[in-house]
């Protein structure tokens, strides 16, 4: 029964991070813009950015703009660009969270009433999140370098040809401690996620059926989804920036890494492009934390469904 949890989460989030990828590319490109007006960061870009000016009015491309400049630079194969890293990132981190919390949420509902609080549900996700992120943080590193890669000059591009290949050269050249790079950060991101997505849901699918505006059934399902998602995208979105730029950045041999850790990425990030640098990347968020969250979730409750005598 235990691991019952796990499967049912497992699927559905491979099937939510496949059919979403493109959109999670375009965010991490634009959570990566602007990084080489940063002093002394030395991450490979495709094309210098102009220099900072102290005025944070640099117009900035938006999601359509670089979904359109992938397509006409690289091609639309480019939109999936780390997708083998993305299902071993489901794999391990999302099945590990989904599985946990399932798991918390059946020893922490209470027997007599059939209640599990807010509260509950909320420390239940930052705790499945928090351990889901640190098994599936390798395959993270090597999901942002993937999609990152193609901002690069041709000469200096990673060219990974899976998830398995770039995690074993990151092992050979950095060492294996760089496959938990930025994991504070990948932590923090994940524990914010999963609290914030999982309870909200839970929540509003629990007080739209107890007061009768809809069934437990698919316009239900939907709804509570896409709330999940908009609370997500918007708690999550600071770390997920400072978490993109640590683990994309190029640190060479016998040289100081870009950024001494992932408060100085953002102390540095704010200065040089403001604090809504933060929330770069915040609509492709959205566009793909609703879409990815209404997919889990309604795909989840069909393999609920399917699953439910076994």
């Amino acid at each position: 029964m235990g691991l019952k949890g796990f499967v049912e989460g497992g699927i559905a989030s491979i099937v939510a991070g496949v059919s979403t990828h493109p959109l999670d590319l375009i965010k991490v490109r634009m959570q990566l813009q602007g990084e080489s007006s940063l002093p002394n960061v030395r991450p490979a870009l495709a094309s210098p950015h102009p220099a900072a000016t102290g005025s944070f009015a640099i117009p900035k491309p938006g999601p359509i703009s670089v979904g359109a400049q992938i397509l006409r630079s690289e091609g639309p194969a480019a939109l999936f660009s780390g997708v083998s890293a993305t299902v071993l990132r489901q794999t391990l981190y999302s099945t590990t969270r989904m599985g946990l919390y399932d798991m918390m949420k059946k020893r922490w509902t209470s027997s007599d009433s059939g209640q599990f609080p807010l509260p509950r549900k909320i420390a239940a996700g930052l705790l499945a999140g928090g351990i889901g992120a640190a098994v599936g943080n390798p395959a993270d590193v090597a999901m942002v370098r993937m999609q990152a890669d193609g901002r690069l000059p041709v000469s200096e591009r990673r060219n990974y040809r899976s998830a398995a290949d770039a995690i074993s050269r990151m092992v050979r050249s950095e060492g294996i401690g760089s496959l938990w790079r930025g994991s504070a950060l990948t932590v923090n991101r994940a524990m914010i996620v999963t609290a914030s997505q999982l309870s909200t849901y839970d929540e509003v699918k629990e007080a739209i059926v107890r007061r009768g505006v809809m069934g437990d059934g698919l316009g239900t399902h939907v709804t509570a989804s896409l709330a999940a998602g908009v609370v997500a995208a918007a708690t999550s979105n600071p770390v997920d920036v400072i978490k993109t730029r640590v683990m994309n950045m190029k640190v060479e041999k016998g040289a100081a890494p870009p950024y001494s850790g992932a408060l100085d990425c953002a102390m540095r990030t704010v200065r040089a492009e403001g604090p809504m640098a933060l929330y770069k990347g915040f609509i492709p968020t959205v566009s793909r934390q609703g879409p990815f969250t209404v997919v889990l979730f309604v795909t989840l409750e069909q393999v609920r469904k399917l699953l439910k005598d076994y």
